[in-house]
Parts: structure tokens; sequence; C-alpha cells
């Protein structure tokens, strides 16, 4: 069995881009040619159990066609940060290697892709009294105010958040008031985990719409593929566990984040009043355009990478033909 000519291959895209359909191409065809392919999931949402449906989760045919990595390792109401991914990911590029095959990362969690390739830095843990006060700020201002005051201590970070994304506003504000330096700064260092350095010579691969408009109708097409699929019921069953509220991080996902405040707002009214379907799904959608586009601009930040037009009808074609010339590539370069 040769062995893989690249320490890695990373496919990046924002969500709806067909990133799945375009890793399963690739590990057919180079399985085909005898560089079997495992998969690397880079998604912060994939790693719950339980949460299926609404993170549009590989079906259980498609992870059976290769192996699949860090999907199902954490209870909803676990959190999982990126220094644990970059550890985790960095294991496991060493371990598939050693099997004589290809690690292929794939996902959307660009700061996950960004803390591999680049490294991260120990940041502050934690601090629930400053958590606590920036949240009862948030009550009294509301968190457009506050990604305001974050604009004024770091506005690198503020520039690629939204006004309203009180998860990672309140996380940077918190680093910020614990340390006195601002997240971003942590963002740019160079410290790696142990065995992370395999991926820093990875070629990364980016699927990315030349009309924007394109993406816009996948992700609407994507949501309501997700309701029809049973979404709600998915929420419900993660309600009704009891321990787990809408401040985790699992529950702060995309469309869960709505679904959960929809079934809040239901609860106050008249009991049989119907949930209200077409806000639900309004609001998911705009959330899921907002993520789309925080992804498009960090991937824009990425040197380097090659890029596939995933809007074109033959883009799959072009993906596995750029990796098998880039395979090339190497190969002609290898002594």
């Amino acid at each position: 069995m040769p062995e893989p000519l690249l320490p890695a291959i990373a496919l990046a895209g924002p969500t709806a881009s067909g990133k799945t359909a375009g890793a399963l191409a690739l590990a057919a065809v180079l399985g085909s040619q005898g560089v079997p392919v495992e998969i690397i999931s880079v998604d912060s949402a994939l790693v719950y159990r339980g949460m299926d449906i609404g993170t549009a989760k590989p079906a259980p045919e498609e992870r059976a066609a290769a192996p699949h990595h860090l999907i199902d390792i954490r209870d909803p109401l676990q959190a999982y940060s990126a220094a644990e991914f970059v550890q985790d990911a960095a294991r496991l590029i060493g371990e598939i290697r050693a099997r004589g095959a290809l690690p292929l990362l794939v996902g959307g969690t660009m700061l996950y892709f960004k803390a591999l390739f680049d490294g991260i830095d120990d940041m502050p843990a934690a601090d629930p009294a400053v958590r606590a006060r920036i949240e009862a700020r948030a009550t009294e201002l509301g968190w457009p105010a506050l990604h305001a005051e974050l604009a004024a201590v770091d506005p690198v970070t503020a520039a690629r958040l939204a006004p309203a994304d009180s998860q990672r506003i309140q996380r940077a504000l918190e680093v910020w008031h614990v340390s006195g330096q601002p997240l971003s700064s942590f963002h740019t260092t160079k410290k790696r985990a142990a065995g992370a350095d395999p991926a820093s010579a990875t070629a990364l691969f980016s699927l990315e719409p030349e009309d924007r408009a394109w993406l816009h109708a996948r992700i609407a097409q994507r949501f309501d593929a997700m309701l029809a699929g049973g979404f709600l019921d998915e929420v419900r069953a993660l309600r009704a566990r009891g321990d787990l509220h809408p401040d985790l991080p699992s529950m702060r996902c995309v469309g869960y984040r709505q679904a959960w405040e929809e079934l809040d707002f239901q609860a106050t009214r008249a009991p049989g009043t119907p949930l209200n379907l077409a806000h639900l799904r309004e609001r998911g959608i705009a959330a899921t355009r907002q993520l789309a586009k925080r992804q498009i601009t960090w991937l824009r930040g990425m040197p380097g990478r090659h890029t596939i037009a995933c809007d074109q009808p033959d883009a799959t074609a072009r993906l596995v033909q750029a990796v098998l010339r880039r395979l090339a590539q190497r190969e002609q370069a290898t002594p």
C-alpha cells in the first residue's frame, strides 16, 4: 500500500457548500487508487451526540463509506474547545498516517482550522463572576452595545462577530477583563500541540460560491429539509432531558438556538397554540446565512488555499482533479 504523499488534506467551506459530498468523492477516488482515506471532522457541532438533524451530520451510510473521526464524542452538556480539537486532530493525523491512510480534514469551523494550522495560545479559563457581570450588562444594554464595547478594546475580533453573537462577544469580553489582552492576540501566536506539526504542510482546498444567492438557496433548502426530517422533535427531546439550557455551547448552535427560543415562546402562549413555523424558518435561515458569511470571511483570511467554485455543476469533479494534481505535484517534487 503506497504511503500518502501529503501529511493531510483539508477541505473547508461555508455551511451547505457541499463538503460532505466532496469528501466522500475524494475518499472513493483516492481509495480506488490504493490510498485509503480517513475523515477528521472539523465541526464544533458534529461533536455532540443526539444532535443529528440540525447539524446535517453525515448519514450512517455516508459514515460507512470512509472512517470518520471527532463525531459524537461529547454529550451536549459538555464543552469542546479549539485547544482540545488541536490535540485530538494532531493525534489522529499521526494515527491515520501510521495506518498508511491519508487524513482528510473536513468542516466549516474556521477557528479549528486556524488553530490547527497556526497554533493557539493558552487562553484564560472561564471566570463565572466576570461572565455573570457581562451577562447582567447585556440584559441591561443589549448585546449590540456590548459588541460596541468589544470594538473599542478588540477591534479585530469585533469585526468578525455579528452584533447579536452573544456567545462569542461574551467570551471575547471575558478574555479581555480576565487577562487584559484582546482575544485576537491569542489567535496570532504560534504555540502548537505536541504532534501537530504535520498540519503545517496540509493542502487546504476551499469550496466557495461565486454567486452568494446560490448558497442562500441551498441554506433555505437544507433548513426546510431539516424541519421535514424531524428537527423540532430532536430539539424537543433535548429539552426533555431537563439538564440542558440555551446558554450551553451545544444549544447555541445555529438552528438549535432559534428552535429552543421558539419553543420557549410557545410555552408562554395559550395551551394548544401552534408553533410559529414560519417565524422559526425565517430566523433559522437568517442565522445560517450569517454563519456562512462569517465562514467565508475567515476563509478569505487563509493564505494559500485552493478555491473551488462550489456553485458550478462540476464542482465535485473539479475538487477531485485539483487534489489529484496537488498529489502529483508533491510526488514529482519528492526525491
